[in-house]
This record gives C-alpha cells, sequence and structure tokens, in this order.
C-alpha cells in the first residue's frame, strides 16, 4: 500500500512530523519483536510493547520539537 502524499501544512507541523518519527520508531520495534517470535507479532502489540517498555526514554533523548 503506498503512502499518501501529506498535505503541505502537515509537512510544516512540529507534532506532525513527531507522529512520523514515533511511528517510524514503533515500525523497527515490530520488525525486531517479530523477528524475535519468528512471526509478525503486529502493529498494535508493537505499539503496546514500545509504549511500555522505550517511549519514554524516546522522548527524553529526542531534541525539543520547534512549534
Amino acid at each position: 500500500m503506498a503512502e499518501a502524499t501529506p498535505d503541505p501544512i502537515l509537512e510544516k507541523s512540529a507534532l506532525y512530523r513527531e507522529f512520523l518519527a514515533e511511528r517510524d520508531e514503533i515500525l523497527k520495534h515490530k520488525w525486531i519483536k517479530s523477528e524475535e517470535a519468528g512471526r509478525d507479532i503486529g502493529f498494535e502489540a508493537a505499539l503496546v510493547d514500545w509504549m511500555l517498555h522505550h517511549r519514554s526514554e524516546w522522548r527524553e533523548n529526542r531534541p525539543a520539537a520547534t512549534l
């Protein structure tokens, strides 16, 4: 499935850029956990696991978004 081109207004939004960065981290986490499990664990399971175990540290180590 191809990704839709984002609206130019969204591309300038710090909140949207933060969302995209977080989504990319979740997708990386999904890949790692799926490899460990030997099967696709699904986005929701990866999301929950990432939020519970990694999100706080990831956010602390990210540079502050400029609005």
